[in-house]
């Protein structure tokens, strides 16, 4: 390739990647929020996060992609840093539903990280307004409960806790106090029994096509993994703490999201994830 023929490829390729990010800031709610570039084999993903909604997950997802949390190795006692997502792939994908990534799996030894708890406005969410039964007696569909026996196990069994219910002879005599308590119960108050705690202080928005959230072991098992959403999913409200939004770049994410994957089964179809940094 000739010079002038490099320096057009060279002059080329960076405006493109400065339309890019023009066009990603141009798309930002708040100017002054942290705007993430993730870049993988597909192409660059920006998205938009929100610290003044969730400031400590925001805070440990900037921390961990500038390689400014210190990983303790459980097989040597001693610790390291590293920028946490770069080398890593989207090592879950939903066709349709999300793309997923962040799991400690990228590591070779057995490696420790803080947990963060979630940070949920459950009431801007409208789930204190929402009854877990509805009156014709079936299940709120944002509970996404599947059987009997998941909701036995996060429905039941959670309020019998609640309620000091200790055994089936307790559970007999106060069988109409529990009835009662069950008809009444809000899908916030069905969240709350499994043990999410939220706060009515922080500004809140649901999941929906775009939106970057936490996966998590359960209440308060917030880490590294996030997942960006493919459709409004508003079953997962209440339940995931939302850090960000794509603003440029969906058309990758959407490519990226169409070919399932297995995280129990490596895959070479999952997508690379070069790095990832705070562009702006």
């Amino acid at each position: 390739m000739g010079k002038i023929q490099l320096a057009l490829f060279l002059f080329i390729c960076c405006s493109n990647a400065a339309a890019d990010l023009s066009s990603a800031l141009q798309a930002m709610e708040r100017p002054d929020n942290p705007l993430l570039l993730i870049s993988t084999a597909r192409g660059e993903i920006y998205v938009e996060l929100f610290p003044l909604e969730a400031p400590d997950n925001v805070g440990n997802i900037i921390a961990l992609a500038q390689g400014e949390v210190e990983l303790e190795d459980n097989d040597t006692g001693g610790s390291f840093v590293t920028r946490y997502y770069n080398g890593m792939r989207f090592h879950r994908v939903i066709p349709g539903g999300f793309i997923q990534t962040g799991s400690l799996a990228k590591f070779s030894r057995s490696v420790t990280l803080d947990s963060f708890d979630d940070e949920i406005n459950a009431d801007f969410l409208g789930l204190d307004r929402q009854l877990a039964l509805l009156p014709d007696g079936t299940i709120n569909p944002l509970l996404n409960i599947a059987n009997k026996s998941e909701f036995d196990r996060k429905i039941l069994e959670p309020l019998y806790r609640q309620l000091g219910i200790e055994n089936e002879s307790e559970l007999f005599q106060r069988q109409d106090q529990a009835l009662t308590a069950l008809q009444e119960m809000t899908v916030k108050q069905a969240y709350e029994n499994q043990g999410f705690q939220y706060d009515s202080n922080l500004p809140g928005r649901g999941i929906s096509t775009g939106i970057m959230a936490l996966a998590n072991s359960g209440p308060d098992g917030n880490g590294p993994e996030f997942f960006i959403s493919l459709e409004d999913a508003n079953w997962l409200n209440g339940k995931h703490t939302v850090v960000g939004k794509v603003v440029d770049g969906m058309d990758v994410v959407i490519t990226i999201g169409e070919t399932a994957i297995d995280p129990e089964q490596y895959s070479s179809a999952s997508t690379l994830i070069y790095s990832v940094r705070v562009a702006n």
